[in-house]
C-alpha cells in the first residue's frame, strides 16, 4: 500500500518516462501520507484504445488511481492528488500536435478488509 495503477494512451508511450515517474511518485506519496517507500507499487496500462472528448486523434490521456488505506482527511487526500499530477506532468514530455488530459483520483482502501502478505525467497547459492 499505495497501489497506483497509470492508465495512458498509447501515443505517450515514447513521451512518457514511467519508469522516472514511478520512483520519484513513490517518496512523494510516501511522505504525504505518511508511509514507507516500500510499500509502494505502480502498475501500468498502455491504452490502445479510448475515445476522449469527440475522439479526435490529437487528444490523449493519462490518468493515475492511487489507492490508500482509509482514515486519511480530505485536505490530506486534495495535497496528494495536486503532488501525484506535478510529478506526471514533469515526467510527459511534449509531443507536437498533442493535447493530454491528466488526471488523478484517490480511493480508500478499507482497512477492515485490506490484507497483505510479504515473503522473502532466499537466493540460491
Amino acid at each position: 500500500m499505495p497501489h497506483i495503477v497509470v492508465e495512458y494512451s498509447d501515443t505517450l508511450t515514447d513521451a512518457f518516462d514511467r519508469q522516472g515517474f514511478g520512483t520519484a511518485l513513490h517518496p512523494v506519496v510516501a511522505k504525504t501520507i505518511d508511509t514507507a517507500v516500500a510499500g509502494c507499487k505502480t502498475r501500468f496500462r498502455r491504452v490502445e484504445e479510448a475515445v476522449i472528448a469527440d475522439g479526435a486523434p490529437h487528444l490523449a490521456m493519462i490518468h493515475i488511481e492511487v489507492a490508500i488505506l482509509s482514515g486519511r482527511d480530505a485536505g490530506t487526500k486534495a495535497e496528494l492528488s495536486r503532488a501525484v499530477l506535478d510529478v506526471a506532468r514533469a515526467h510527459v514530455a511534449p509531443v507536437p500536435g498533442l493535447t493530454v488530459q491528466t488526471t488523478v483520483n484517490i480511493t480508500d482502501l478499507d482497512r477492515a478488509w485490506y490484507v497483505k502478505h510479504e515473503e522473502a525467497t532466499p537466493q540460491s547459492s
